[in-house]
């Protein structure tokens, strides 16, 4: 999982086992301290053993990480807490491999961690389906409900109780409502759930995100009915299953989010996901290298497709590789990467043509247009490793 993980670009940090109470509650509510194991030290304080890592890394990113180049790609691995009956792949304490890209809004930024999330459960050795949803979609179609029913129907969809669904619907006079979200739940295709919900502000960003995965080679299920998080994640939503663990089955969860505000930072993009890392080894039934070479693929939108294309045969030859998220010029993109990279493979209209690649050292200078192959092995050969 870290080698994968380094491979996209990402670094491992680490967090306190503990962490202020109030970082949890911010956002939680005081409900969640039934959960959570809470104390004070010797100075009154109130702490509490971190349930989760999401808060402490944007914790970290507002107190030391904002000053940082965007986008930060961090991952971590650690043991969490929860005071919850333990069931088999469901501990007290647990531990989360998880990762963050923060301060970048694109749809390349909302579909890496998707791409990147596959990559490292197949690295795991887990069977797995992938669904991904997009919160936009359900958002419109609930639109004209109050926050109280807006609740109520989504703990529905979560439970898969279309029956009481419909009942409650009917209740409140919308039956044709309770159609639309049994349509929308049921829809394997975007163009086809664009169709039921609307015109919604984010429709292109949602068909270039779904364009994304597909083009990536991403096996997934559209799952527009992920409801659960709606009141934490702002757009691509992500889960994924594993395929012998029964009914407690879920491996991995995320998405789209804007925490930063909440602990006292500027309102920053962000996306990620959790990894259940009990519950993988479960699966399986049963010491890591990060490359030290860096690539970063700089496109122009006719070269996106190829680009992802060379960007999954890099990481399949184990270089660590980085995709330009920023949409921006080519000369953008190559002034970026020179801070950050040793090579640059750029990708035009005319190399996706090709099917050819520009590999540019950034360290001499020198560039040259090549195979695939060939550029993979020409940073290969340079890797000290």
């Amino acid at each position: 999982m870290r080698e994968t993980a380094g491979r996209w670009g990402y670094r491992e940090i680490c967090t306190p086992e503990f962490e202020d109470l109030e970082l949890f509650t911010v956002r939680s509510g005081e409900g969640i301290i039934q959960e959570m194991y809470v104390f004070e030290d010797k100075g009154g304080r109130k702490l509490a053993l971190r349930p989760e890592i999401t808060a402490p890394v944007l914790r970290m990113y507002v107190n030391e990480g904002h000053v940082l180049p965007k986008p930060i790609r961090w991952f971590y691995f650690a043991d969490c807490f929860r005071y919850e009956r333990p069931q088999k792949g469901r501990y007290r304490q647990f531990w989360q491999f998880g990762v963050e890209l923060i301060g970048i809004d694109t749809p390349m930024a909302e579909a890496e961690p998707v791409m990147l999330g596959s990559d490292i459960l197949k690295a795991s050795g887990i069977s797995f389906v992938t669904h991904v949803g997009h919160l936009g979609l359900m958002n419109t179609m609930l639109s004209g409900l109050l926050p109280e029913e807006k609740r109520k129907v989504r703990m529905c969809l979560d439970k898969k109780d279309l029956g009481t669904l419909g009942e409650y619907l009917d209740s409140l006079k919308k039956p044709d409502l309770a159609a639309s979200l049994v349509d929308l739940i049921r829809c394997r295709d975007i163009t086809d759930a664009l169709e039921i919900t609307g015109d919604l502000p984010e429709k292109e960003q949602i068909i270039e995100i779904f364009s994304i995965l597909d083009n990536s080679g991403l096996e997934y299920t559209l799952n527009a009915g992920i409801a659960r998080g709606l009141d934490y994640y702002t757009g691509l939503v992500f889960e994924c299953f594993a395929e012998n663990l029964g009914a407690e089955n879920q491996v991995l969860g995320g998405g789209s989010y804007r925490l930063a505000h909440l602990f006292g930072g500027k309102d920053t993009p962000s996306s990620g996901f959790a990894i259940g890392f009990d519950r993988v080894m479960v699966a399986r039934g049963d010491t890591s290298y990060i490359p030290e070479k860096v690539v970063r693929i700089v496109f122009t939108p006719e070269g996106r497709n190829w680009a992802l294309e060379t960007a999954s045969f890099l990481r399949g030859r184990g270089i660590r590789t980085e995709m330009d998220l920023s949409s921006k010029s080519l000369g953008s993109q190559l002034s970026m990467a020179a801070k950050a990279a040793d090579y640059a493979l750029i990708v035009g209209e005319r190399e996706s043509r090709a099917r050819m690649v520009m590999l540019k050292n950034l360290g001499s200078g020198v560039q040259q247009e090549m195979e695939l192959e060939e550029a993979a092995d020409e940073v290969i050969r340079s890797d000290p490793r």
